[in-house]
């Protein structure tokens, strides 16, 4: 039976006045790959480095496997950790890398060098032992680094964007490779990051921050389909949600660019000639046939990617809006087309940003 591994209570964060971390709340168990996303500035490094006792706690407790570590050493905790940067010693061996930190700890030579092996095999390193890191490429450097944590052995990984040094195509590959280290250790991860792609792939669950605040917990499908905000809507998925101006009608439908939408959950604080906000991703739209309902829209600008295509139209209103569509018709820019919004598709906030359900 899994237990929990990680758990944060309300845990803040202050540089003088300055709140930077507003109360979190957090349990991550055992064996869980957990993914805190947000934009810049968001502060999910500054929770990150908290766990890891590389920031202090100015209020709150952080768990880890039942035994509070809130003003422990780093080296107490239990925790690996893998930077953005790799932090490799540039006049050692990756040997000498991987062994570094044991032989500090006074950890037996014949324990070193099985858990070397171990992590050079697992990471597929073996030829590389005798190299230096000046003559590893980047993918190789940061399989370095990831070997160094592994060593350890520890009871929960702590990863800080370590694919942004990356280009794009070694980015994927190694985020492939990231996913298969941890079926094959099992062990916990906390992985941050701001690309929406590595959250959507690799996380069990995901912890969307803005500003220092949880703005919704979930696995990537309950983040991507049912978003608790605008902002969480907005943010993950690229090209992001459309989110367009409409106005309530009552009886459950709403007015949107002049054309009457059925699916509004009924809430007793929201009149006819309320504002709110109609939400509907790119790729749930298609051209509607001559006998489906369809919303006009004008074509300002097509991209054609071969498998699909993004169409950049705006609604009647001068309202944006994108649509991903697949099929062979070809649409010319200056044309005006029908989309589908389909039924369950729709999503739809208040003025102020929050779900209606």
């Amino acid at each position: 039976m899994k237990g929990t591994s990680l758990v944060l209570r309300d845990v803040r964060k202050s540089y003088g006045a300055l709140q930077v971390i507003h109360g979190i709340d957090l349990k991550v168990q055992d064996g869980e790959f957990v993914v805190f996303v947000g934009p810049s500035g968001c502060g999910k490094s500054t929770l990150l480095r908290m766990i890891a006792g590389l920031e202090e706690v100015t209020d709150g407790e952080i768990a880890i496997k039942g035994r509070d570590v809130t003003d422990l050493d780093p080296s107490d905790r239990g925790i690996a950790m893998v930077f953005q940067s790799y932090a490799l010693y540039p006049h050692m061996s990756v040997g000498d890398n991987l062994a570094f930190g044991l032989k500090m700890a006074d950890t037996p030579k014949d324990e070193i060098a099985r858990r070397v092996a171990h992590a050079s095999s697992i990471l597929k390193i073996q030829p590389l032992l005798d190299r230096r890191p000046g003559q590893l490429s980047g993918g190789q450097r940061q399989r370095v680094a990831i070997g160094r944590a592994i060593v350890r052995e520890p009871d929960i990984f702590l990863f800080d964007e370590p694919l942004s040094n990356l280009d794009a195509e070694l980015r994927v590959s190694m985020r492939i490779e990231i996913a298969k280290l941890h079926r094959q250790l099992g062990n916990t991860m906390v992985y941050v990051t701001h690309d929406q792609t590595e959250a959507m792939t690799l996380a069990d669950r995901i912890v969307v921050l803005r500003d220092g605040r949880v703005e919704q917990v979930g696995s990537p499908r309950r983040i991507y389909e049912d978003p608790d905000n605008m902002f969480v809507a907005g943010f993950i998925g690229s090209p992001r949600m459309n989110l367009l101006n409409a106005v309530s009608r009552g009886q459950g439908t709403i007015s949107l660019a002049g054309a009457e939408l059925s699916g509004l959950p009924e809430r007793a604080d929201l009149r006819p000639g309320d504002p709110l906000w109609f939400g509907i991703r790119p790729e749930h739209m298609s051209l509607a046939r001559a006998d489906e309902e369809g919303i006009p829209v004008r074509v300002e600008f097509t991209e054609y990617l071969g498998s699909t295509r993004f169409l950049y139209a705006t609604l009647e209103d001068g309202q944006s809006l994108t649509a991903e569509l697949t099929g062979d018709a070809e649409i010319a820019n200056g044309a005006t087309v029908r989309l589908t919004l389909p039924f369950d598709r729709r999503r739809f906030f208040d003025e102020g940003g929050s779900r209606i359900r």
